[in-house]
């Protein structure tokens, strides 16, 4: 059975307090783009997992493709199964890739083995593997809050726009990403800012992992100031970084960015 796991971008991102449990509590959009994954699922005599295309860090028994398929196989006992993960989803890019493929291995488990669970069911398993994993799960726009790991429709169109997404040759660790961050509540809910004509949001959606993010890797910084100065509606940094979008009102040329050792996505 194949699937094709796709990434995201966050719309914003306010980390508005720290939990007592370790966690931090926030507010973002989830975004669907394609940038995509390809995932195989067939019989084997043992569960494993092979990774193809973009190096992923850490040992293959441990990948959260495994996890997620233990974590269902432990309730309905299934048949051992090979994991075959071709990887094209940037790793620390703040897409989302892994939490992408956890999901879309649920979903592939459920529909091949017709077990009859639920979207909120699937959604609950996927929680267990990573706050944004469930997103994945209806993978639609939607306002996520808590830790990540609740979620409202937030139908939302950025079909009109020509959207780029650049990432340098930058891994960011979300651990060090939440170490350094100031929890804060806005003053304005991300739902209502959003809801705004899309130039305003320059001034008014941000990324509260950018500033340190920015301070400890000036190239993520520059690019998100070369795309604007390129013509850019609206630029961010999407999640923990190191990716930058941005969205144009007509296809462009990139020329100042395409150097560095930078690669381009058209999402």
């Amino acid at each position: 059975m194949l699937s094709f796991p796709n990434a995201k971008i966050n719309l914003g991102l306010n980390i508005t307090e720290k939990r007592t449990d370790g966690y931090h509590n926030l507010e973002t959009v989830f975004y669907p783009i394609q940038i995509k994954d390809a995932i195989e699922i067939i019989d084997a005599e043992e569960t494993i997992c092979k990774i193809f295309g973009i190096d992923v860090p850490g040992d293959t028994k441990d990948n959260i493709c495994v996890k997620a398929y233990n974590l269902i196989a432990a309730d309905f006992k299934l048949p051992a199964q090979q994991i075959n993960l071709l990887k094209n989803i940037p790793v620390g890019a703040g897409l989302g890739g892994g939490s992408a493929d956890c999901a879309f291995i649920i979903r592939s488990i459920n529909e091949k083995f017709n077990l009859g669970l639920s979207l909120a069911q699937m959604e609950n398993y996927a929680r267990k593997l990573g706050s944004d994993c469930a997103f994945f799960i209806k993978n639609k726009p939607s306002f996520a809050f808590n830790k990540g790991d609740e979620f409202e429709d937030f139908p939302i169109d950025l079909s009109m726009f020509y959207k780029v997404l650049v990432k340098p040759p930058i891994h960011v660790s979300t651990a060090d990403a939440y170490a350094l961050v100031k929890p804060q509540r806005p003053l304005q809910s991300l739902k209502e800012i959003l809801h705004l004509p899309i130039p305003i949001w320059r001034n008014k959606v941000i990324n509260d992992f950018e500033m340190s993010v920015f301070a400890k890797y000036p190239q993520i910084h520059q690019i998100k100031n070369s795309l604007y100065h390129a013509g850019a509606v609206f630029a961010l940094m999407s999640g923990s970084g190191s990716s930058v979008f941005a969205l144009f009102n007509q296809a462009i040329k990139l020329a100042e960015l395409e150097k560095d050792n930078l690669v381009f996505y058209n999402i």
